[in-house]
């Protein structure tokens, strides 16, 4: 039995592909322990017949008509009998050591995928402008614990996860695997970054391949980022201040223009209108400095073209973006994201300004809540816990005390945590529970510093409560869905039964409250807690 399945897609890759299988052939890992697998979507060159040669190595070969690399990816995995998936492209070579380092990867039981890196040995300018470029996003990753952008020229994923999924969206034909990895990183998946699986690749070679490339990636990306526009103000992959170069250019060259042709017209404040120009050009070149330094340590050749090469990267993908609007102006309604980019901003606007009133009007309470905690036990007045926010991504949350010290300790012998029947519990008449705390919890003022949390981002006011780490690592893939949006300190679970439900009914709920979400929804929720914490029902 295979443990590891090696997928190649290839169209008209006849130049390229059987370097890439002989390097494929040659791994640090026993030969038995993987497979290769090549499938030929529908090349009109010779692709087959280099992929036939290595048959007899082992190599197995697919051929289907033209579908695109994800479709070629997506039959790879039908044919594939590892319980780990390996992918990269026909014009890569990876290392000897390739599949050892993607597959240590997964030694963590919870990473479910993994990305590696670039190298190449061109000597073209572009090239190597291509590759420092590469480089810059790689040192943006490597202190991350976990990523959401993976490239399928060096990547990784568990079998089981990745059909559970549905695989690569052939109906994105570009920038599919971006896609697919934030789709996974929205339910919390881990995702990681191996730096040390290395593949080389030929880059662009000139000037019109690099912006050929970055316009269809500028189109494309805008589809994804209808699905996704949580992705809009960060990913780990992209550097911030791209984004801050294309508004940057787009906004100099109009403002150059009309100040110019404002002279032309003796409009008197013409100069104006040309300075905002001029100020923007000169930012943007401040904010190529950065990348320029790091350019210069490196290649001092790529230096000198930076500030160009930077400019064209900015039009290239500004322009496709912009194509890209106009031509996926409509989603299908399988293809919505769970909150539109308007939806966050206004959700947000509502948590910022409800938490930061919230916290003024409680202010007394809360003082008088943290003296009656200290008179009632020894101990903090606050308790802060790690719990799993949005993506997965876990936040320290912030309570008053409830319990005796040294609580969570005493958690094992109250209850059998490996006999659960689902990833949920509450314990009534918990012997832990201090006199105060009882009050605390039966009216919800022990929630009362997570308007922190609200505030820093980490929760929202309305949303499904956050979860303790170990509990969400027993979720199965729908139960990740949760995760899609940020926790809160009050929800659909809150107004509906609290404590006294069952995990399956809270998830309805809560995966309710994700599909058919509104403002108007959250408003209507905050109102109903109000009477609900007052009755107390279901808490303890």
């Amino acid at each position: 039995m295979k443990t590891v399945s090696v997928i190649v897609p290839a169209f008209n890759a006849a130049g390229t592909l059987g370097e890439c299988l002989a390097a494929l052939l040659k791994q640090s890992v026993a030969r038995s322990s993987y497979e290769v697998i090549v499938v030929d979507d529908g090349s009109l060159d010779a692709t087959a017949d280099v992929a036939a040669r290595y048959c007899g190595e082992g190599v197995q070969l697919v051929r289907q008509d033209n579908q695109g690399a994800a479709g070629a990816r997506n039959t790879g995995v039908a044919h594939a009998a590892g319980d780990l998936l390996l992918f990269t492209d026909s014009d890569c070579v990876p290392q000897p050591d390739w599949i050892e380092r993607m597959v240590a990867a997964f030694a963590d039981p919870e990473t479910v995928g993994a990305k590696g890196t670039y190298l190449t040995c061109q000597r073209r300018l572009v090239a190597r402008f291509v590759q420092i470029e590469y480089e810059d996003r790689y040192d943006r990753m490597r202190d991350q614990e976990r990523i959401d952008f993976v490239d399928t020229y060096s990547a990784g994923y568990r079998r089981d996860i990745f059909q559970q999924n549905g695989g690569f969206d052939v109906s994105v034909r570009f920038v599919e695997d971006q896609e697919f990895s934030f789709r996974l990183a929205e339910k919390g998946y881990k995702l990681v970054f191996v730096p040390e699986a290395r593949v080389s690749h030929l880059h662009d070679q000139d000037v019109i391949e690099y912006v050929e490339r970055k316009f269809n990636i500028g189109v494309w990306k805008a589809r994804v980022m209808q699905r996704h526009p949580e992705r809009l103000a960060n990913d780990t992959h992209t550097p911030p201040v791209l984004k801050l170069q294309i508004l940057l250019l787009f906004l100099s060259l109009p403002l150059l223009l009309t100040g110019l042709t404002m002279q032309q017209l003796g409009v008197v404040w013409w100069q104006a209108v040309a300075a905002l120009g001029a100020a923007s050009v000169l930012a943007f070149l401040a904010s190529g400095l950065p990348f320029l330094l790091k350019a210069w340590r490196k290649d001092r050749m790529v230096a000198l073209v930076t500030p160009a090469m930077l400019a064209v990267r900015a039009t290239a993908l500004g322009g496709g973006y912009a194509v890209g609007l106009l031509r996926f102006l409509h989603l299908e309604p399988q293809e919505r994201p769970v909150l539109r980019a308007r939806q966050r901003f206004l959700k947000r606007l509502v948590d910022l300004v409800g938490a930061a009133i919230s916290l003024i009007v409680t202010a007394p309470i809360g003082l008088a809540v943290a003296v009656a905690i200290k008179l009632d036990s020894a101990g903090p007045v606050l308790y802060a816990q790690d719990r799993v926010g949005t993506n997965g991504r876990t936040f320290r949350l912030f309570k008053f005390r409830t319990m005796v010290q040294g609580a969570d300790k005493q958690l094992g012998e109250l209850i059998d945590l490996t006999r659960l029947e689902e990833p949920a519990f509450k314990l009534k008449d918990d012997p832990r529970v201090t006199r105060v705390g009882g009050f605390l919890r039966r009216t919800s003022l022990d929630e009362l510093p997570q308007l922190l949390n609200v505030l820093r981002g980490e929760m929202s006011l309305v949303g499904p409560r956050p979860e303790e780490s170990w509990l969400v690592r027993l979720y199965n893939d729908q139960q990740r869905r949760r995760l899609a949006v940020k926790p809160g300190m009050t929800g659909p679970m809150q107004v509906n039964g609290r404590a006294d439900l069952s995990f399956a009914q809270r998830l309805e709920l809560e995966l309710d409250y994700i599909e058919h979400y509104s403002l108007r929804r959250d408003i209507a929720i905050l109102l109903k807690t109000i009477p609900v914490v007052l009755k107390g029902n279901g808490a303890y």
